[in-house]
């Protein structure tokens, strides 16, 4: 079992080591591709390649998609089955990360909340994979406020991890509805660039796909970089005109700070692919998960 993991994590470092290469003769072609079709002279820069590179443009059709990347490969059983969660926490959590945790079960459909104890992470790690565990969450505190939240894509990654700030539990909030348990529709607002997106497929594909007539709704909302979580039911009026709203909680804001090409237990070693800089010189402010 172990060779075969192991062999399996190598193609997959294989993989995605001549990602870079294959974009790079792709974005010639394009580029080779607009020149002629524009009637223009051939960029220097693609002179000494330009016939090799028309000969592969004949083969070529219009309605492919382009590159096929990494993230195909993890991520190509998403749709098809159900993701199953599991969700534990740092060791000796509080009672309040205790609550948490068990309210963050409720909001994954096919999710499990285990008592960490003294496992460490890699024990986890193959426990899940053992069990065809499609994500692992782990919840962070300090002094008792849940403040960090880890999502690691299995069985090779990624594994994303975030800040959590202005957490209220369910019942802190008034007049709470009743926690639904069927599959949620999502709303992503605000995800507009290339790691925008990336993190909007690592939250996504932790949800499994909703039936039409499904009364609840689960909000990332990313209003300058902090993603706010909102989780609502809803209803007709009487009327039937109108909806009528009912937050169910938790809610909280999450703050990406970094994303590992890996799972969790291979941190010191996996490849990062983003990781936040604050103090990095810049003459601009910069947004990370919009083109704005």
């Amino acid at each position: 079992m172990f060779r075969r993991l192991a062999r399996q994590r190598r193609e997959y470092i294989y993989k995605k080591s001549i990602e870079d290469r294959e974009r790079t003769i792709l974005e010639k072609k394009q580029k080779l591709k607009r020149t002629l079709d524009e009637n223009k002279t051939i960029p220097s820069d693609l002179r000494d390649e330009a016939i090799s590179l028309q000969k592969t443009l004949d083969w070529e059709d219009d309605g492919a998609e382009g590159l096929t990347t990494h993230v195909d490969d993890e991520y190509k059983w998403a749709g098809v089955e159900d993701p199953k969660i599991m969700i534990t926490t740092s060791r000796d959590p509080s009672s309040k990360l205790k609550q948490f945790a068990k309210e963050i079960r409720l909001i994954f459909p096919n999710s499990q909340r285990i008592n960490r104890g003294n496992y460490e992470v890699k024990q986890l790690v193959d426990a899940c994979r053992a069990n065809d565990v499609t994500d692992l969450i782990l919840l962070h505190e300090h002094r008792g406020v849940p403040d960090g939240l880890v999502v690691s894509h299995l069985p090779y990654g990624p594994t994303a991890y975030f800040n959590l700030s202005n957490v209220v539990m369910r019942h802190d909030i008034p007049d709470v509805g009743t926690m639904s348990e069927a599959f949620p529709h999502l709303i992503f607002h605000n995800f507009s660039s290339k790691l925008g997106n990336r993190i909007k497929s690592i939250l996504k594909y932790l949800f499994p796909v909703p039936k039409e007539d499904t009364k609840r709704v689960v909000t990332f909302a990313n209003d300058n970089d902090f993603i706010s979580f909102r989780h609502h039911t809803y209803k007709k009026t009487e009327n039937g005109r109108d909806i009528e709203m009912k937050e169910v909680g938790p809610r909280f804001e999450m703050k990406s700070y970094q994303i590992i090409l890996g799972t969790i237990e291979t941190a010191d070693s996996a490849d990062v692919e983003w990781v936040y800089r604050p103090y990095m010189n810049t003459t601009k402010k910069r947004r990370f998960l919009t083109d704005d």
